[in-house]
């Protein structure tokens, strides 16, 4: 009965760990995707910033 007391302790600590592990994984990747998309965003404001689009002028005719 010890045997298996023990055994399923460290089937239950292993398995708690595991899915704190993972979740702190995948927290850091949302926060990485997240702060990937803010840095896109962010450097398409800057160039918006700096060079301004230039709207297409008609050509003369005639």
């Amino acid at each position: 009965m010890k045997k298996f007391v023990q055994i399923a302790a460290v089937l239950i600590s292993s398995t708690v760990a595991g899915v704190l592990v993972w979740r702190k994984v995948e927290s850091d990747r949302l926060r990485n995707d997240l702060w990937d998309e803010a840095e896109s965003i962010s450097a398409e404001q800057d160039a918006a910033k700096v060079s301004p689009q230039a709207q297409p002028v008609p050509a003369q005719r005639g």
